[in-house]
């Protein structure tokens, strides 16, 4: 019988048979999921991380199947191997579990919210050394998930290393819980500060003058692509990681894949031209799952119904086997 230590969560709707794992497994025989009887007791000591689903795209402003990303990333897990060549890294020596997805309600936007944001405290109260790694959704998910983790961890400082090529700070009272307010929601409910959020990616002709104009007077930083290529992704990452390290308890990187130029993101709703290439998601991936004080992170906005030939899936994929890499070396 498969039991969950949380009542907000079900079993994902695809798993794989992990029977035949091999020396060398793929991403998909690796990663674990929960087995166990009435009478046996998850050592939650024994995991690094934990994968978590949270199917919900109702809220996005594009039409969007975002909901059924989180299935869309498992099924491509057989693809991947466990070993980055590119750092020589093996991450089968990490313990990871797959809790499954954040159960939705079929119309109540307030209910599917609640969960999302109760599974975060379910994770941080049965588990808080175990860091989550969140499998969207559309960016709405990212407002409740921080909000979950602050009223557990109530005393820290919570900071936010945004890619998006957007501000996400539209007004709540015309837009509501929506994916384009998350992190204007954080601000304005006080969970964070606008001078603790870095937005990295924004560009072109995709935020308005208003919202600009809003994330200077709350203090929100942010470099557009145009910058960040100018100055190296590298160096851009770990300076805005450097800066957060020094103000906050917590960083929370969430990972909107419209940071993506359309040509290496085909299966985002919100898609546009100028953005990020592939290579350097996975750099700037990578380099905040170094940093100690990353302690979670969310991919968010993919629609695998707009994808062509997976690429937008894998992708994203692989910018969680990139975070991982990074995790490992921070662990080791």
């Amino acid at each position: 019988m498969r039991q969950y230590p949380y009542p907000q969560l079900k079993p994902p709707a695809f798993s794989w048979d992990r029977s035949t794992k091999t020396d060398e497994p793929k991403v998909n025989e690796w990663i674990q999921t929960l087995n166990i009887t009435d009478n046996e007791k998850i050592v939650w000591s024994n995991y690094d991380a934990a994968i978590l689903g949270v199917p919900l795209s109702r809220t996005s402003i594009s039409a969007s199947a975002a909901s059924e990303t989180p299935d869309a990333l498992r099924r491509t897990w057989k693809y991947f191997t466990t070993y980055n060549l590119d750092h020589d890294e093996d991450l089968s020596e990490l313990n990871v579990v797959d809790l499954g997805d954040v159960r939705q309600h079929v119309t109540n936007i307030e209910n599917c919210h609640e969960n999302i944001k109760e599974a975060m405290i379910s994770m941080r109260t049965h588990h808080p050394e175990v860091i989550p790694v969140v499998m969207g959704g559309d960016h709405s998910i990212t407002a409740m998930l921080v909000k979950g983790w602050k009223a557990v961890h109530s005393n820290e400082r919570i900071g936010i290393l945004q890619l998006d090529t957007h501000f996400d700070l539209r007004d709540l009272s015309d837009n509501g819980p929506s994916n384009g307010t998350p992190i204007r929601n954080l601000i304005e409910s006080s969970v964070i500060r606008g001078e603790d959020v870095y937005n990295i990616g924004l560009h072109g002709f995709f935020n308005a003058r208003s919202l600009k104009i809003y994330a200077d007077e709350t203090g929100v930083n942010y470099t557009t692509m145009r910058e960040a290529r100018k100055k190296g992704i590298e160096t851009t990452i770990n300076e805005a990681l450097e800066q957060l390290s020094k103000k906050v308890d917590t960083i929370y990187l969430t990972i909107d894949m419209d940071v993506l130029d359309m040509s290496y993101g085909p299966g985002v709703p919100a898609s546009t031209p100028g953005g990020m290439r592939n290579d350097e998601l996975f750099e700037a991936v990578y380099f905040a799952g170094k940093c100690k004080k990353v302690k979670a992170m969310d991919i968010v906005c993919l629609d695998p119904y707009k994808d062509k030939r997976e690429i937008t899936v894998k992708t994203a994929v692989h910018a969680m086997l990139s975070f991982f890499t990074g995790f490992k070396q921070r662990k080791s």
